[in-house]
């Protein structure tokens, strides 16, 4: 089964353990950085991905989310796998809902945060086997945050994956959002779409105690910042 697999392949929770390969940057188009951002696209290899992918590596037909939106490059790469794969655009309903204004504010205004979760993860309760959450999750408040995180572990279920970023970078004040493309199983493509304000540094213990129901929380800690998490349900 399934969920032995990936019994199999995470065992018990640990620390961080791996230091992906440095980035490489493919330049998009001429302009500068900004507050430790970039508006270059960044191809970089990913031991989080690299490990969530192997976990999906098996017989069974697999139900995946994706929420960093549609995109051509991750469906092929899901279903060459064997799998299905649903796809939500987290940061684009964000946008919509709360960034006419103070994106960070605005979360903070019942009404819209109400009109947010409305309007995301309305799946049936254990629905998927795996998800890719991506940078999503790093830029909602608590306890916005936690409601959202709530609802992800109802619609994964147990013994399910998901795989998540957040920067590791204590010293910036604002960061980009990006749409993550899978180029293969261990390399992605990171293209920017917009800049955030920094909302809270999450080390490993606060991502502990941010998916305290989980079964088990893996680090991966690169080299340009960011902290990989793979999360069993």
């Amino acid at each position: 089964m399934w969920k032995d697999r990936f019994r199999n392949i995470f065992g018990e929770p640990s620390d961080a353990v791996s230091v992906p390969k440095p980035v490489t940057r493919r330049p998009v188009a001429k302009s500068s950085s900004a507050a430790n951002g970039t508006s270059q696209s960044i191809t970089r290899h990913s031991s989080g991905a690299e490990q969530f992918f192997k976990s999906l590596r098996t017989d069974e037909t697999l139900s995946i989310l994706d929420l960093g939106g549609a995109s051509q490059a991750n469906i092929s790469f899901i279903t060459d796998l064997g799998h299905r794969l649903s796809s939500e655009d987290i940061l684009g309903t964000m946008d919509q809902c709360f960034g006419d204004g103070d994106f960070l504010e605005n979360q903070a205004v019942a009404s819209r945060a109400q009109r947010f979760l409305d309007q995301i993860l309305n799946f049936p309760e254990g629905h998927f086997d795996a998800a890719l959450v991506w940078d999503t999750f790093q830029f909602l408040l608590p306890p916005l945050l936690d409601q959202v995180i709530d609802r992800m572990m109802k619609v994964v279920r147990p013994g399910g994956l998901m795989l998540a970023f957040f920067s590791s970078n204590e010293k910036i004040t604002s960061m980009p959002m990006y749409n993550y493309r899978i180029q293969d199983a261990k390399t992605l493509l990171l293209a920017p779409r917009n800049m955030s304000r920094q909302i809270q540094y999450f080390n490993n213990r606060t991502l502990e105690r941010l998916f305290h129901e989980a079964q088990s929380v893996k680090f991966f800690l690169s080299r340009d910042h960011l902290r990989e998490v793979i999360v069993r349900r």
